[in-house]
């Protein structure tokens, strides 16, 4: 599986991380589908890399993973193999590095497909800040870039770092660590999400809202379900349709979408009867949805 990503963990990182190229640095260019098969489109909505793959991952560092038959490899922006396929499974590029699976463990890659990190975590997720969370003995903790242990395995589940912050499981309940390991906000949430534009996605008694950074309620639980913030705006559903808010709770975007998810460089990805297209801010389709 590609880096597919998940609104908020109550998840675990089971192997591969998170999805999207929030935060990732990713270019303009857009995984769509046509025909059955993934390719690249600029944010005009024009084919600028041929469907010809069986599973997509998000541009992040100039390069993305992609899936031949039943190996992920790593494709630059030219749409040529930069990284053989070779891989079980495979995440954007992150602080230089690319987790991987290989042989059922987890590892990281360089850009040249080398391994810096040997595949040995049963679960792991992407470098931010140049840490990264990984699982061991069934505890989560975080290394470096050098594989070295910077904050030992003792979470139940953890997640990615972003603006300073991580997610851990502590006792059941979710809150957040600063790089030093220590509690930065007590876990008292169901569910967590990133930061991203200064909030956080939590879930409370069955409903999504957001936090700031001291952990108090920015826009108080409501949806049904909902998304980290990204441009500006957040994917959330009422009545079982997707819509988009802004940072203050109000719709930018009314719910009218069977799935939605972030907004990246001014477009996002949304999806009506099973179908993928791309709108941009202001609702507006700039790839009709297809197959």
């Amino acid at each position: 599986m590609s880096a597919k990503r998940k609104t908020c963990i109550g998840l675990t990182l089971m192997g591969i991380g998170l999805l999207s190229a929030c935060g990732l640095g990713g270019s303009a260019l857009f995984p769509v589908k046509v025909g059955g098969k993934y390719g690249y489109m600029t944010k005009s909505g024009k084919i600028a890399i041929t469907p010809q793959f069986d599973d997509e991952g998000v541009f992040a560092e100039g390069l993305a993973p992609v899936k031949l038959g039943r190996a992920w490899g790593y494709i630059d922006q030219n749409g040529k193999l930069a990284i053989n396929p070779q891989f079980e499974a495979a995440d954007p590029f992150s602080d230089g590095a690319a987790l991987v699976g290989s042989g059922y463990r987890y590892g990281y890659i360089d850009k040249a497909g080398k391994f810096i990190i040997n595949p040995q975590f049963d679960g792991a997720g992407r470098f931010a800040s140049g840490l990264a969370p990984v699982r061991i003995a069934n505890r989560w903790g975080f290394i470096d870039k050098n594989g070295k242990l910077a904050i030992n395995p003792q979470f139940e589940e953890a997640g990615n770092f972003s603006d300073g912050l991580a997610i851990v499981k502590v006792g059941g309940r979710y809150g957040y660590i600063d790089k030093s390991g220590n509690l930065a906000i007590q876990p008292q949430f169901d569910s967590a999400g990133e930061y991203s534009d200064g909030l956080a996605l939590v879930e409370l008694a069955g409903k999504f809202g957001y936090v700031d950074k001291s952990g108090k309620l920015a826009i108080n639980p409501q949806f049904e379900n909902a998304g980290d913030f990204s441009d500006g705006l957040a994917h959330v559903s009422l009545g079982n349709r997707f819509g988009y808010i802004d940072k203050s709770g109000k719709f930018a975007i009314n719910p009218q979408f069977d799935r939605a998810g972030d907004f990246e460089k001014g477009l996002a990805p949304v999806w009506v009867q099973g179908r993928q297209g791309y709108i941009d801010k202001s609702g507006k389709y700039v790839w009709n949805p297809t197959a």
